[in-house]
């Protein structure tokens, strides 16, 4: 605990290597949330905790702040969110937001969560505003929009305004921050169902810590070649997090029918290439994309019923997997993921009509 809790002070205590204590990470976030903090004193503040490496009871203070001056979401928080930190530097295609697509059209309520890209060429809204979602809506829109489609947006800007305050600063700096792997764990819904990709193998523990002292439900996950995603280039490890009881698991996409691709037939470009990918795909191309959308969808599907039903962490991973991954073809297959995004489209351009 800092004597005092001031800018020097916080910024002096990273340099020397020392934790912050909840209670004063949470002072340092309510000042960025605030707007009472420079680009100076921000800049810093972001690569001094990079540097020193972040604690769990550092993202809880940081969460805590967060979400305490979120914009609040009323809307049954028995959903799923599938999101990954991004930050994997590779480029690849939009795969969780395809894949929130597919469980929603499976029947699944999605409440995805997220932003403007700050370190990559597409992040989930990029996309999502390509595909024609609107992205301007009120906490009560955004809500009308979940009724109606069965899946919904909470743009990140839009419920966090204090995020303004630092996205001028992580644009500059063009790198992985604190807020990377904060997004994902501050969608102001709380829903009770979490997907989470993570590129940086030393920040797992942080979510995996965060989610067990929430008493949450979630799989984290991330590609043994760095994506923020469960991967087809290789082999995945997953930690499920149920009611407080973590259980690692290995994925090899060889185990579940799905041929390993190569890193470059995954990898997308700017928000319209992205968006006309995500069509072909819920449109029911085949290939590489289709598999690891598949992949990831299922890794939702098994953290909602998982959610659902806490008994499900006895059945074997590699089942529930192969169970799930035939649900989401279906979805696809059966034009139920296009009929999906169409809706979602219809539904976010007059949310509050009759």
């Amino acid at each position: 605990m800092l004597e005092s809790q001031s800018w020097p002070n916080v910024l002096t205590a990273l340099l020397k290597g020392e934790d912050l204590s909840v209670a004063d990470a949470a002072w340092s976030m309510e000042q960025v949330m605030l707007g009472d903090v420079t680009p100076s004193q921000l800049g810093a503040f972001l690569v001094a905790l990079a540097a020193k490496g972040e604690t769990v009871d550092e993202i809880v203070g940081f969460r805590d702040a967060i979400l305490e001056h979120a914009l609040p979401l009323p809307v049954d928080p028995m959903a799923l969110d599938i999101v990954g930190t991004g930050g994997d530097r590779q480029g690849t295609v939009n795969v969780s937001t395809m894949a929130s697509i597919v469980c929603a059209a499976a029947g699944v309520p999605v409440i995805k969560h997220g932003n403007r890209a700050a370190s990559s060429a597409s992040g989930s809204s990029d996309v999502l505003a390509a595909l024609g979602i609107d992205l301007t809506l009120t906490p009560d829109a955004v809500a009308a929009v979940l009724e109606r489609a069965g899946i919904t947006f909470a743009y990140a800007a839009a419920f966090h305004p204090g995020f303004r305050h630092a996205g001028a600063t992580r644009a500059e700096l063009g790198v992985p921050t604190v807020f990377n792997y904060l997004g994902p764990l501050c969608n102001p819904a709380r829903p009770e169902a979490s997907a989470v990709g993570v590129a940086s193998l030393e920040r797992v523990p942080l979510f995996v810590g965060v989610f067990q002292t929430r008493g949450a439900t979630a799989l984290v996950f991330r590609g043994d070649d760095g994506l923020d995603e469960l991967t087809t280039t290789g082999h995945s490890h997953v930690w499920e997090v149920s009611r407080g009881l973590v259980t690692e698991h290995d994925i090899d996409p060889r185990d579940l029918g799905i041929k390993r691709a190569r890193i470059t037939d995954l990898i997308g470009g700017d928000a319209g290439h992205n968006a006309a990918v995500a069509r072909a795909v819920l449109g029911g191309e085949t290939g590489p994309v289709r598999d690891i959308v598949l992949l990831n969808a299922a890794a939702g599907l098994v953290a909602y019923d998982l959610a659902n039903d806490p008994s499900q962490v006895q059945v074997a991973i590699l089942d529930r997997f192969r169970s799930k991954m035939a649900v989401a073809a279906e979805a696809i297959d059966s034009g139920a993921a296009t009929a999906k995004l169409a809706a979602w489209v219809e539904a976010a351009k007059a949310p509050l009509g009759a």
